[in-house]
């Protein structure tokens, strides 16, 4: 496709020509969208019903349980919708909302996971002026911001994306990633999304070392703690925190800044893979189903006494 100013559609990645193999692909995906969906739908329900967990480390839970619901559900029916019916085919607006939608929700995680940390710094470093800090009005401020700020990061990002022409409609993944995108470009226009890319990053690593910063500070705390199981109480609700961001950084950070390859790449895959679809699966396992008072209020949802 030489120099297309426009195109109606795009081709994605497809995992095999064996037709068993792309079976055995959506049979994957299939048990891996539904425990990512039935673990976070746990989350929501047992927050919303329970009065109990009506405090703001549950209510920050459960916004990160809607964005990982919806972080997922962005791209995961589409490429299992592909391997079931033999196809590659995304229409070129699916691909523009594809990218839209899953920044916002990938970005305001980030925005998110940043924001329980500084939740978990007040409530062990300070927990005196606790209350006064994480009041309703601040919870409620804090998660407004943080929709707000993904949708305008979004929005950003999908604009400095497509406003650039297209020289390919083959993108090298299983779903529109921006990378890959912008490796299709046949024109400079492309480096109007570099830009911001690069500040995204920066301000991904911001909210890490700010994390980082955060949890050293927790940690020094909890050590001072002198009960053992006060300190494994602590570090039970922060420990996970940390390494499931940190996971989901390193892998996306070397998706975007890997160096541009006009073949598909296993290694390109397998990252997509983990920073778009592992966090969602293991943040309602590590932050819930370990936790007590969600296994209670599960129990309630359940009927059980």
């Amino acid at each position: 496709m030489n120099n297309q100013t426009s195109l109606s559609e795009f081709l994605l990645l497809e995992f095999s020509k064996i037709r068993e193999i792309q079976i055995l692909h959506f049979l994957l995906f299939l048990v891996l969208y539904l425990i990512a969906l039935v673990g976070n739908l746990l989350i929501i329900s047992a927050v919303a019903f329970d009065h109990h967990l009506h405090t703001p480390m549950y209510f920050f839970l459960m916004n990160l349980a809607m964005q990982d619901i919806g972080s997922v559900s962005v791209i995961i029916p589409k490429s299992m919708a592909n391997s079931l019916m033999n196809t590659q085919h995304i229409s070129y607006a699916g691909c523009v909302a594809q990218v839209l939608l899953f920044v916002f929700f990938v970005g305001s995680d980030i925005a998110l996971l940043t924001v329980m940390a500084y939740d978990r710094y007040v409530a062990i470093c300070d927990p005196l002026q606790y209350e006064m800090v994480m009041n309703r009005r601040a919870c409620m401020q804090m998660v407004t911001s943080v929709w707000i700020a993904g949708f305008l990061n979004a929005v950003l990002h999908t604009g400095g994306t497509f406003t650039t022409h297209f020289c390919s409609n083959v993108v090298n993944q299983f779903f529109c990633e921006i990378p890959q995108l912008l490796k299709l470009a046949c024109s400079d226009l492309y480096i109007t999304e570099i830009g911001p890319v690069v500040l995204s990053i920066l301000i991904a690593f911001g909210c890490f070392v700010f994390i980082v910063v955060s949890y050293v500070q927790i940690f020094t705390a909890v050590l001072k703690i002198p009960s053992a199981q006060g300190r494994k109480k602590a570090f039970s609700t922060c420990l996970p925190h940390l390494i499931v961001f940190t996971i989901f950084l390193l892998t996306a950070f070397v998706a975007y800044l890997r160096p541009p390859s006009n073949t598909a790449s296993h290694v390109d895959l397998v990252f997509a893979i983990i920073y778009s679809i592992v966090p969602p699966i293991l943040n309602p396992v590590i932050y819930s189903m370990r936790n007590k008072d969600i296994k209670v209020a599960l129990s309630k949802l359940r009927g059980v006494r």
